[in-house]
């Protein structure tokens, strides 16, 4: 009896897929070492709060590893370090490999962008003495998880001379920070009875920016007035300025520990910055690959990936070319030959809300990176679909370094869907295929990872781009 059961034991260690929780699978040292990589991984969240700043701040890492801007026309060798600034918005950094580029490149492709409320052109408006900012989202939110949480201002206003000025507001200890404002409950009952989408609806959504009239003077929107006089007097800016500026409101809370037992990071952004970390670090510790590395990090895929600094534009295509013709070959050639990790996240089990995925084809937190194979919605609708071939060859790369991982769709059949910029880059004939780490409250203003999964995506992208 003993015997036959060892037996069941080992057929279930054999066919059976893994579902482990990753602690069961790491050594202490391991745990330590996860640990203290999410330590700066937080660094960087609080950092890196907007695509601007998640370029400045990923630049000064590069440079500080030796990293050089690229220029049309550069001369290029085996070990060179180098990368492409896309508009301040959007980058990419390369590593020339000792192999021939036409055998191809290693891409790993993230986003910088994150959900937020945007200003819109004119958003300084006062109503009963009140002054506030109008706003248009940017990218899929619920409204109301908006509102009565405090928020930090960032961006940069360019003004009629040309001149630029850089915006930080709410992240300091001393800074003020905004809020949107909401319904008490006692009189929100016409409110409450509207769907959970227009709970809060898109034009509700005005930030609270003053309240103070200007003292020397009467007549109207004397707190507009004071509120630009301030900004007059610190940024120099009009009205008008707003016109030709990219503000951004984002939660202004720090990244912080989640859990009696540390294991998780709460933090506005980790998508994707989580996976846009994790790939920039493993090419930071890259030494001399054998394929040139290639990781983007781009703008824009929360709301589809259109414009220059998304990747439906050909700055990828472009840069791909550029350094094949720099090291004697053509872009067509190198692009078809080179394979891609496309580093976004997916969605994360949450057993508050069972009902909306399928059990065996979910991520969950703790058992490591997540590879999926497909994403879209209803039919697969506007998915890349990754070829078993390269299925096969991402779990064999993963499995022989021990990358802890697993496999998940973004929800049930029919139940709704999702993107990323993996079809894009499929489209230029790469093979490619999602890894990234499963999230909770995905697109929420305060979203949460698991330190394992993180730190497993970090090897994920570093075993990749060394093979």
């Amino acid at each position: 009896m003993s015997e036959n059961k060892n037996t069941v034991k080992e057929l279930k260690e054999k066919l059976f897929v893994s579902r482990k929780n990753g602690v069961f699978r790491m050594t202490e040292e391991e745990l330590m070492q996860c640990d203290n990589y999410c330590e700066n991984y937080k660094t960087f969240l609080d950092e890196a709060k907007t695509e601007r700043e998640a370029v400045t701040a990923s630049i000064k890492l590069l440079e500080a590893k030796g990293f050089k801007e690229y220029k049309c026309g550069m001369k290029l060798s085996a070990g060179d370090k180098i990368y492409r600034n896309n508009r301040g918005k959007a980058l990419i950094a390369s590593i020339i490999g000792s192999a021939p580029i036409e055998e191809g490149t290693r891409i790993c492709a993230a986003h910088i962008d994150s959900p937020r409320l945007d200003m819109k052109q004119n958003p300084v408006y006062e109503d009963n003495e009140i002054a506030l900012f109008k706003t248009h989202y940017y990218g899929g939110i619920k409204k109301y998880q908006w509102t009565a949480i405090p928020l930090s201002l960032h961006g940069v206003i360019v003004k009629a001379d040309g001149s630029e000025v850089t915006v930080s507001i709410g992240e300091n200890e001393n800074d003020p920070v905004f809020c949107v404002t909401d319904l008490l409950p006692h009189l929100a009952t016409d409110q409450m009875k509207r769907n959970l989408s227009q709970g809060i609806k898109g034009e509700e959504l005005n930030i609270l920016i003053g309240s103070r009239p200007f003292k020397d003077d009467e007549g109207s929107e004397l707190v507009k007035l004071n509120i630009l006089n301030l900004l007059f007097e610190k940024y120099g800016i009009t009205e008008s300025d707003f016109i030709s500026a990219e503000l951004e409101a984002v939660p202004a809370f720090k990244a912080k520990d989640i859990g009696f037992d540390r294991s998780m990071i709460g933090s506005y952004g980790h998508d994707d910055r989580v996976c846009a970390y994790t790939a920039l670090t493993a090419t930071l510790e890259c030494e001399k690959p054998y394929h040139t590395v290639v990781t983007v990090l781009a703008d824009k895929e929360e709301t589809g990936s259109d414009g220059n600094t998304g990747l439906c534009s050909a700055f990828l295509k472009y840069f791909l070319a550029d350094i094949a013709e720099a090291l004697g070959s053509n872009g067509r050639t190198v692009i078809s030959a080179s394979e891609c990790l496309s580093a976004d996240v997916n969605a994360a089990f949450d057993p508050t809300f069972p009902e909306v995925n399928e059990r065996n084809n979910c991520a969950y937190i703790n058992k490591g990176v997540c590879v999926t194979k497909f994403t879209g919605a209803r039919g697969k609708s506007g998915t890349s679909d990754a070829s078993a071939e390269f299925v096969g060859r991402v779990r064999r790369l993963l499995d022989k370094e021990n990358v802890i991982w697993q496999t998940g769709e973004l929800g049930k059949v029919d139940m709704g869907g999702g993107g990323t910029v993996a079809a894009y880059i499929a489209n230029l004939n790469i093979d490619t295929i999602d890894v990234g780490v499963p999230v909770l409250s995905m697109h929420a203003p305060y979203e949460v990872v698991s330190k394992i999964d993180v730190y497993m995506a970090y090897r994920a992208f570093s075993v990749f781009i060394a093979d």
